[in-house]
């Protein structure tokens, strides 16, 4: 990150505003995954789920998010679903436009689709491509987005391969060793990311780690930072995962990012994840990164953390904070 970027967004954060801006651009996707957080029961707070909203479709859809974006302003903008590549054609009118206007942009996919020439040209964007561990794993949890597939629909790109660690990883030997073996060499591959799966409150699934189980993923990640340099992941984001933040409150990621579903209206609470997320054993990869920044001292003793929040505490109650503006886009519930 460029010390011109923490600047504007730190003048964003003084200003009352959130620099990150995360969209559920559809509600469809094709796979089914096990554990899915954006399909739970509560990830929208209940009464209604992502696949019950509407959601929109060609030019309704690229003015939608451009309405979105006008009234939020982000500096950085996350295009997540339901899968984005569901609406790939959109996404090609969408992305140089944002481009254009400054504003980093992430799409986070599972590749079951071709990804469009042009993005492998594309400065400022980042594609994410979501894999659940080695083929044996993901290509029961994720069809159609296959290794085969995704291999085949990513040739020619220059993307991110993020992966989410499950307990069913880390009950086989050197299973992420394994992973990183696999796509580290491949020339497509620009970094590789890790998460620890998210439970809610209450989940009692096999996805989940046990204590022992966490610890060992920090461990191994520390030593494997070392010796595979696509694992872009710096000591103190791995450190992060041995003490997450306690609540949605305390986290610099779900304070500084605004995450709205696919109606583009109803804003996804507290975090990313919505219901109500056990933040106790959160593995979210931003929401780490974010945390060591807070952690990190400049100049060797000062710390950041305690200087964004009394930013934001002066942005929340600063009289020239600026209100969004209501949506300019109707939405109604499917029946």
């Amino acid at each position: 990150m460029r010390a011109f970027d923490v600047i504007r967004a730190w003048g964003r954060i003084l200003a009352g505003q959130r620099p990150s801006l995360s969209i559920e651009v559809t509600r469809e996707c094709p796979l089914r995954c096990p554990g899915c957080y954006a399909y739970g029961p509560n990830h929208l707070g209940g009464g209604t789920t992502l696949r019950e909203l509407s959601d929109f479709k060609g030019q309704r859809l690229v003015d939608g998010v451009l309405d979105v974006v006008n009234r939020y302003r982000p500096l950085h903008l996350s295009l997540v679903g339901g899968d984005p590549l569901v609406r790939y054609r959109e996404l090609e009118t969408l992305v140089p436009v944002l481009i254009r206007r400054g504003i980093h942009v992430q799409i986070v996919t599972s590749a079951f689709r071709a990804l469009p020439a042009a993005w492998a040209r594309t400065k400022n964007l980042n594609v994410a491509v979501s894999i659940d561990g080695l083929p044996a794993e993901n290509n029961v949890r994720r069809p159609p987005a296959t290794y085969e597939r995704i291999l085949e629909n990513i040739a020619g790109q220059h993307v991110t391969v993020h992966c989410t660690i499950t307990g069913q990883m880390m009950k086989q030997d050197r299973y992420l060793e394994r992973f990183l073996q696999f796509w580290s060499p491949r020339a497509e591959i620009r970094r590789i990311w890790f998460s620890i799966f998210t439970p809610q409150e209450g989940d009692d699934v096999p996805e989940m780690l046990t204590r022992q189980e966490r610890r060992r993923v920090v461990s191994e990640l520390l030593d494997l930072r070392q010796r595979y340099p696509k694992l872009d992941m710096r000591k103190g984001v791995i450190e992060a995962f041995n003490a997450p933040p306690s609540s949605p409150d305390q986290c610099v990621f779900a304070q500084t990012t605004q995450t709205i579903s696919a109606d583009l209206r109803t804003s996804i609470q507290p975090c990313q994840f919505g219901g109500q997320p056990d933040c106790a054993s959160c593995g979210c990869f931003a929401s780490m990164g974010c945390a060591a920044v807070a952690n990190h001292r400049l100049f060797g003793w000062l710390p950041i953390g305690p200087i964004f929040w009394a930013s934001r505490r002066f942005g929340q109650a600063s009289p020239f904070r600026t209100a969004v503006p209501e949506p300019a886009v109707e939405f109604r519930i499917l029946q």
